[in-house]
């Protein structure tokens, strides 16, 4: 069966790689017959109003090819909707499309998921502004060390991906204090000095951290870690714990579960699904059933 496919490609993904692979993936597209229209921009902002124009004129997909980024932009524009989405994986980090366990930089594979993959009904992250703009978040809302780090990361021009996040956690740590908490979930209120505290939605951020290794798209709940006070010499021999997700044996990790979620501290900007987010103090809740994503059909 034909479908009408809107494609979105991050011209910056993969050091431009995605470009390449966005353009496979459409080429096979259209050789099995199905219409592919090209939604991509210069800008996040471009792709947005192109890609609601097309949702508004009839799409029976949303595609979009890059990284954790570009997912979190497809999320914004379908969850809440009936439109289905696909993600061709094309990032740094990919940590969406591996939890989904859908394929990454390939071009056969990810067209067979948009061709005739199954939809697969998960859950989001929902954060309503003061102005009442909704923003979604699919993966990881991370609000703590982890955003800090983000945030001097990105004044940098260089160096490019990975490195330049390892280069802004050297320099910031040394200089980093515990931030003083208050954690809100399901109306219960924790007050705490922590490291980091990460809303997982999804399992992993960062390119392989599994912060919140147990956590699911599908069961209605968040999972909130708290990493509380530590020194940074236990900071270091905690955090490479992360990528295997053996971190939450740590006596100073405390995991907790609930749908609604508030967070309180001072200058400080959450992150989500890689992207600045929210400033805090900030509210977000997990919709269940809110996003449709084209999965491989197992």
């Amino acid at each position: 069966m034909s479908k009408r496919i809107g494609l979105i490609t991050n011209p910056t993904s993969d050091k431009g790689r995605g470009v390449a692979l966005g353009r496979e993936v459409a080429a096979r597209l259209e050789a099995e017959g199905h219409e592919v229209i090209e939604l991509s921009d210069e800008t996040a902002a471009g792709a947005r109003d192109r890609a609601l124009a097309g949702i508004a004129a009839g799409l029976d997909v949303l595609a979009v090819t890059g990284g954790d980024g570009t997912v979190n932009l497809g999320v914004n524009l379908c969850a809440g909707t009936e439109m289905v989405l696909a993600i061709v994986a094309a990032g740094t980090g990919n940590d969406i499309a591996r939890g989904l366990q859908l394929p990454v930089r390939d071009a056969m594979a990810a067209a067979k998921v948009i061709s005739s993959g199954t939809v697969r009904v998960i859950d989001a992250g929902r954060h309503t502004d003061a102005q009442g703009v909704q923003h979604w978040f699919a993966g990881v809302l991370g609000a703590g060390f982890d955003s800090v780090v983000n945030e001097r990361a990105n004044t940098w021009g260089w160096p490019k991906g990975r490195m330049r996040y390892n280069l802004a956690i050297a320099r910031e740590l040394p200089v980093f204090k515990p931030i003083p908490y208050v954690i809100e979930v399901d109306g219960v209120r924790h007050s705490t000095h922590a490291m980091l505290v990460a809303v997982g939605n999804g399992p992993s951020y960062g390119g392989g951290m599994r912060v919140c290794p147990d956590a699911s798209f599908d069961d209605g709940l968040f999972d909130i870690l708290i990493l509380h006070e530590i020194s940074t010499i236990e900071f270091l021999k905690v955090f490479p714990k992360v990528f295997s997700g053996k971190h939450v044996g740590h006596p100073a990790v405390e995991i907790l579960r609930g749908r609604q979620v508030r967070l309180e501290a001072s200058a400080i900007i959450s992150y989500a699904d890689g992207e600045r987010f929210a400033p805090l103090p900030m509210s977000c809740e997990n919709v269940p059933a809110a996003l449709n994503v084209l999965v491989p059909d197992l």
